[in-house]
């Protein structure tokens, strides 16, 4: 396994985890946790790929991923990250809506609990998740930064 900093922007300092060119982590600005070494991407063409699609979104010049990745979870959480992934650019979903969906109905919060545990944040979009009422609930890089996404997105919310 591999872990680093690979990209610094007007966004802040995002780091990833990688093994054998799949992406099982994605740290966001404001999360990085202990000292991580910056990864000179001319030595790792994986992780240029990654640091050239990240930048294109974050550029609104992309609107999905081609990364290749790795979800480890629970059956339920990787079955509400699959859901995410339908949640297309630009719209949001609630964390009952998300629950009703895999008819699961009154486990919003369960929802929310594997929304947090999703390692791959932005690849798999849980900030296009919102609470019942409208409102910007729960993220691991921030509400600010949730609000920065969803706005570069044009997500109503």
């Amino acid at each position: 396994m591999k872990n680093g900093i690979f990209l610094e922007n007007k966004w802040g300092c995002w780091g990833a985890a990688w093994k054998e060119n799949k992406l099982f982590a994605l740290h966001l600005p404001g999360s990085l946790q202990g000292a991580m070494k910056k990864i000179d991407l001319n030595q790792d063409p994986f992780l240029k790929k990654v640091a050239r699609e990240i930048s294109e979104y974050l550029e609104g010049e992309r609107y999905s991923f081609d990364i290749p990745y790795l979800l480890t979870g629970t059956e339920f959480q990787r079955s509400v990250w699959q859901e995410l992934l339908k949640i297309p650019y630009g719209e949001t979903r609630t964390y009952g809506e998300i629950a009703k969906k895999l008819g699961s109905l009154g486990r919003a919060r369960a929802v929310g609990g594997a929304c947090n545990k999703n390692p791959l944040a932005i690849i798999v979009p849980c900030h296009r998740v919102i609470g019942s009422d409208g409102d910007l609930v729960g993220f691991g890089g921030g509400l600010s930064l949730k609000r920065k996404l969803l706005d570069l997105e044009g997500g109503r919310f």
